[in-house]
């Protein structure tokens, strides 16, 4: 069955020690799930976190934050190898917290975008394919799924489509990588947002964020809900769906997500009417 999750993001950036009263409110709301994204490792108690949730039965996922230093298919060797330690890291975070993916546009930084030769894109690929091939292997290890998330064109030039999605994945061939969807970012790019489920299917989809069209409160926008709910449906999809909009954003990630205004009266209401809907939808 489903499960339904919301992401620190609707609150805070970057979620830290100093923010885990969230676990309660999340709970309290009726989540399943808090998504953490990890912005900066060391600002978090880990095994602090572990216990707190364990004492509210809240499960925890793992997220990533991808700026230029942690660029896996970078022209600069130093931000590949730091976007290849902070992919690791982040996977036995997850390990740790027993999340069964880490996802997130693993692939490149986010507002990487630029018109590039031909020859600059296959030289950029092939550092992807070979440091994802790598994370591949240490996800192996740990036990953890590792969700490529296409992300819309105005927010990178690399993988913008579940076609161009799968074509990496098929490429980097470890049965770690797979993929996970944002249907916001797929709102923008996709022809139809039911049809891309059902040509990742079950076997690659291993996390969905179930966002509107504006990143506002899920149902107020004009997604087809119920065509994604009957996709999900008929792959036999039983992994998360975790909101992940942004009520707060610092100046950096306000920049990457191109979020100038707030987007609900206020995050807990966001939270609270996205889950509703959730409920509403998914569960009938």
């Amino acid at each position: 069955m489903i499960q339904f999750g919301v992401s620190t993001f609707v609150w805070v950036s970057p979620f830290g020690t100093d923010n885990f009263n969230l676990l309660s409110k999340v709970k309290e709301i009726g989540y399943d799930i808090l998504e953490v994204a990890v912005e900066d490792k060391n600002l978090i108690n880990w095994p602090e976190l572990k216990q707190r949730a364990s004492d509210l039965d809240l499960k925890i996922t793992i997220s990533g934050a991808f700026g230029p230093d942690r660029d896996i298919s970078s022209e600069v060797a130093t931000n590949r190898e730091n976007g290849l330690k902070y992919i690791t890291d982040c996977i036995e975070i997850a390990a740790e917290m027993e999340s069964p993916v880490f996802t997130g546009p693993l692939y490149s930084a986010v507002g990487k975008t630029r018109l590039i030769s031909e020859d600059q894109k296959k030289q950029e690929r092939s550092w992807c394919i070979q440091n994802l091939l790598k994370a591949g292997q240490v996800a192996a290890d740990y036990g953890v799924l590792l969700g490529v998330e296409p992300l819309n064109r105005f927010e990178t030039d690399m993988i913008n489509t579940v076609d161009q999605a799968l074509l990496l994945v098929r490429e980097v061939n470890h049965s770690q990588v797979k993929i996970s969807l944002d249907t916001f970012h797929a709102n923008i790019e996709e022809k139809n947002i039911s049809n891309a489920i059902r040509q990742i299917g079950k076997d690659l989809l291993c996390h969905v964020q179930g966002n509107e069209s504006d990143r506002g409160t899920p149902g107020t926008g004009h997604l087809d809900w119920a065509g994604i709910k009957t996709a999900l449906a008929e792959i036999n999809y039983t992994g998360a769906v975790v909101l992940e909009t942004f009520g707060a954003p610092s100046k950096e990630l306000a920049k990457a997500a191109c979020i100038w205004r707030p987007l609900a009266n206020s995050a807990d209401e966001l939270a609270q009417e996205g889950l509703d809907f959730y409920q509403q939808i998914f569960k009938n």
